[in-house]
């Protein structure tokens, strides 16, 4: 398995998106949940909606940064259009 994964949360408390990479999915997704992270911690529970992987920390890095730029938000938007829909996402800003 490739060790780096780029992530996207999506809170069922305020449907804002979260884009965040990390080595451990399982153990991230826990720390957001259980109020370990502060940027995530008033917006639990947070459910896992988006995953990829890499082989190289900095390709990891430089993708969860363009996920954060407009295009990149565009982007995600436009590939989870179904999945952001049935979750009732309403096209809110992305942290």
């Amino acid at each position: 398995m490739l060790p780096y994964c780029v992530y996207v949360l999506l809170s069922e408390k305020d449907k804002l998106l979260y884009i965040g990479y990390t080595t451990n999915i399982e153990r991230r997704l826990q720390e957001h949940n259980n109020g370990s992270t502060i940027s995530t911690e008033p917006r639990r529970p947070l459910i896992l909606i988006y995953c990829e992987y890499h082989l190289e920390k900095e390709d990891a890095q430089r993708r969860e940064m363009y996920f954060k730029t407009t295009a990149g938000k565009k982007s995600l938007k436009l590939m989870l259009r179904q999945s952001l829909a049935k979750l009732n996402y309403k096209g809110q800003q992305v942290v």
